[in-house]
């Protein structure tokens, strides 16, 4: 049954540039945020990278200590000297007393600091001009409110699904890939969108759940690089990827795979691995002997 839609590498060129453009800056826009979560998130347990106990901190909190004071130790670090950081946890640890937060200095410190980012002006962030705000975070660390859980869900709904049914509908224009699986390539995002949005919910009162928030991250990150590559290189790279190229022989061994018996095909697959596997033994054999000759030396 023929296509009911023009293909992407039969489109004009206008429309291909078009298509280009917003999937480019998708995938800028796309590492600038994963950045973001390294910068944020990936800061919670005071080291650079993300890991499960991150996402924990992040959503569950820390409940080892008070806000301030994982801040000061994890995504604030660099903000303060360490004089000055012990002064300020030294300070949550004796109470957070007003009378103490001006007499040992601890308010210039926050001025010179953190008042030119947590300020009045600044939206998302907690007003450090403002000491009862100041005081809400020497309690301990529960990691993120009920609103700004709110507020990210709604906004990541809203953004990421708007980008996805972008992307989504750029590569429905492809043919390379079977309706079955464009179908699941194009869905995949909004269930692990969903799932992620649910997992930090869940996170918050269940630090188990800090798995799915990796894993329900990486499935949108596997739908989108599929979807992207996919949809780019049939627009610019058709005939020397699809017809000429590394896709024509996978074809070809799909197909011949696919008529082959039983034992032709795992005789087939042993051939195949036959040369790899002589070269790590030979190479694991060369090791084994250069220690061998390492140990007989005195």
């Amino acid at each position: 049954m023929p296509a009911k839609y023009t293909a992407l590498k039969n489109h004009d060129t206008p429309i291909k540039v078009l298509f280009t453009g917003y999937l480019v800056t998708v995938s800028i826009g796309y590492m600038f945020a994963l950045i973001q979560i390294l910068l944020t998130h990936g800061m919670a347990d005071g080291k650079f990278g993300l890991s499960v106990e991150d996402i924990v901190y992040s959503y569950y909190g820390n409940r080892s200590g008070t806000v301030l004071e994982q801040k000061l130790e994890g995504s604030m670090k660099d903000k303060a000297n360490d004089e000055e950081r012990f002064a300020i946890i030294q300070w949550v640890r004796d109470g957070a007393d007003e009378g103490a937060f001006k007499d040992d200095g601890i308010n210039k410190i926050i001025e010179d600091r953190c008042v030119m980012c947590h300020n009045k002006e600044a939206a998302g962030i907690p007003n450090f001009t403002d000491f009862a705000l100041l005081k809400k975070l020497t309690e301990q660390d529960e990691g993120s409110s009920i609103g700004t859980l709110t507020r990210g869900s709604h906004i990541h709904m809203f953004g990421i699904g708007f980008i996805f049914m972008f992307v989504g509908i750029i590569f429905s224009f492809s043919e390379t890939t079977t309706t079955k699986f464009k179908c699941i390539a194009v869905g995949m995002p909004y269930i692990f969108l969903v799932a992620d949005i649910l997992s930090w919910w869940l996170t918050k009162y269940f630090p188990i759940f800090a798995w799915l928030v990796i894993f329900a991250g990486m499935g949108m990150g596997v739908s989108f690089i599929f979807m992207w590559f996919t949809s780019i290189m049939e627009m610019w790279l058709y005939k020397p990827v699809y017809v000429d190229g590394v896709w024509y022989h996978y074809e070809q061994w799909k197909n011949r795979f696919a008529e082959s018996r039983y034992e032709e095909k795992l005789n087939w697959l042993l051939a195949k691995l036959h040369p790899f596997w002589i070269q790590v033994k030979d190479a694991v054999s060369a090791a084994v002997n250069k220690l061998l000759k390492k140990s007989d030396q005195p």
